[in-house]
């Protein structure tokens, strides 16, 4: 049996200004860079991501009887960002597409010599020329291989789901939780479909979108109504030969396919649909509970100061977090932050390559005058003017501890922590490369104990809980202005499908 493996991922926010380019994608962040062949295998090994689950799953089928031999192609992703170009998106697709058609030993383009394909997708790609991405490079590959070469993909959370990936691929899983714990247990099972398909497993999907959108701050999975809606789906999916996935689309993404759906595989037509309608029958009738509870900065920061003192408060900055295509370097937060007069605070991770290179020039222990961040073009956004100390220099590669990333490392590039000058110690973590401050890493490797903090603010939406949510007696949603707009109906969308209600 041989199987080709292949990861694509991007998460686009088409309200994001600046382009995703090829080399967003060569660059290593807090995944590899771009990698081929025997190294999708060898430099994934461990990480929570789909594509080793999938190749871990491969290797404990494998038998004596049953040789399961896998072709690793190129696995890739970028930080969430801006339309993905054309030029990305043509290089890398043409990659996977000419590594299966040479793998296979076929020049016509032909693929033979495989019995099927797993894919790692986000699901919620948009490139210049094309509203679904994900479907267009199926498009391709299917033009590559033929119709009859089963193809499983699993995808984020946040896919935004189209009717052409569900009829291009035979078979696909979607994570299952926010923060994104479950990422290898879906490249898991999709291949674990893969493999039963490839035994001659008959199985029909069904496919419903949801009418209206959520927005990302109300799909934290571990509470109400994520939290019944995946649990009443672990319910009706502990057959591994009929289950169902749910996904929360990704609303940053002004397409007509934006927005959550479901998605349900059984052995017959008619469960497959059955599965489906109960599902969206649930999910409809909580419409009203996917609330995203945002507070504006300055009441937020009141909130937070007004909060007992045992443990610390949580703010957290959701419209700019560069996991979603934030520019992480809003200061809206900050400044509430400085004019309400806020003690013992600590916030990472924001986005200032000139300053971090200042702070890098000035030196530990020495102070400096210069603008922080505010350069993103956000409305209402400007630089936070002041001094600042220099506290700690850092290279920018951290090592990951929580249960999210851990063992692996984000490369943030040249980074720094700085307290402002004449507040009631604020403290900075500043960096040179957009990253998403979901682990605790960020602070702890500049010797920070978080447990003494009074505020914790954090550029994240969701990915932070894993790590920090434990620490809080609190936790506030702030909608200080940045590229991510959680109020969804401030968004200018012009490519919604009919009917599909933004609240």
């Amino acid at each position: 049996m041989r199987i080709a493996i292949a990861g694509f991922q991007h998460e686009t926010n088409t309200f994001a200004p600046t382009p995703t380019e090829y080399n967003d994608f060569v660059m290593a962040d807090s995944w590899p860079g771009l990698i081929t062949d025997q190294a999708v295998i060898t430099a994934t090994q461990g990480m929570n991501l789909p594509i080793t689950g999938a190749i871990e799953t491969a290797h404990a089928h494998n038998t004596p009887q049953h040789q399961i031999t896998l072709i690793p192609l190129l696995w890739c992703a970028a930080e969430p960002g801006g339309y993905v170009s054309d030029d990305a998106f043509d290089r890398i697709s043409a990659k996977i597409c000419d590594g299966i058609a040479a793998a296979s030993g076929c020049d016509d383009g032909c693929a033979s010599g495989y019995d099927g394909v797993y894919l790692d997708l986000h699901g919620a790609m948009v490139t210049s020329s094309h509203f679904d991405g994900e479907g267009e490079l199926l498009r391709r590959i299917r033009a590559s291989i033929g119709p009859d070469i089963p193809i499983a993909i699993s995808l984020d959370l946040h896919a935004n789901i189209t009717q052409q990936m569900v009829d291009l691929a035979d078979l696909i899983t979607v994570y299952r939780t926010y923060p994104h714990l479950d990422m290898a247990a879906t490249g898991a099972r999709a291949m674990a479909g893969l493999l039963r398909l490839l035994s001659g497993e008959n199985i029909y999907a069904a496919f419903r979108q949801i009418p209206f959108l959520i927005a990302l701050p109300a799909q934290y999975t571990s509470h109400d109504p994520c939290r019944s809606i995946y649990n009443h789906i672990g319910h009706i999916s502990d057959n591994a030969h009929e289950f169902a996935e749910f996904a929360m689309g990704f609303s940053a993404a002004d397409i007509p396919d934006c927005g959550a759906s479901v998605l349900s595989y059984a052995s017959t037509p008619e469960q497959a649909t059955a599965m489906a309608s109960d599902i969206l029958e649930l999910v409809i009738a909580r419409e009203a509970d996917f609330d995203p509870m945002l507070i504006d900065p300055y009441p937020a920061v009141i909130q937070a100061m007004a909060s007992p003192h045992q443990k610390p408060v949580i703010l957290a900055d959701v419209q700019d977090n560069p996991g979603a295509g934030g520019s992480g370097d809003t200061t809206g937060l900050l400044k509430a932050l400085c004019a309400a007069d806020a003690e013992h605070v600590v916030f990472g991770v924001i986005c200032d390559p000139d300053f971090a290179r200042a702070a890098h020039d000035t030196g530990t222990g020495n102070n400096m005058t210069h603008a922080l961040g505010g350069r993103s073009g956000v409305a209402d956004d400007t630089p936070f003017e002041a001094s600042f100390t220099v506290e700690a220099l850092h290279d920018g590669i951290f090592t990951y501890t929580g249960a999210m990333y851990g063992g692996g490392h984000a490369e943030t590039g040249r980074s720094c922590l700085v307290s402002v000058t004449g507040a009631r110690d604020i403290r900075l973590v500043v960096s040179s490369y957009r990253t998403q401050c979901l682990d605790q890493c960020f602070f702890t490797s500049f010797g920070i104990d978080l447990s003494a903090a009074r505020i914790i603010a954090l550029k994240s939406t969701i990915h932070y809980r894993a790590d920090f949510e434990h620490l809080a007696s609190q936790i506030i949603h702030v909608a200080a202005p940045g590229l991510f707009e959680c109020r969804l109906n401030r968004l200018p969308y012009r490519h919604l499908r009919g009917g599909v209600r933004i609240g």
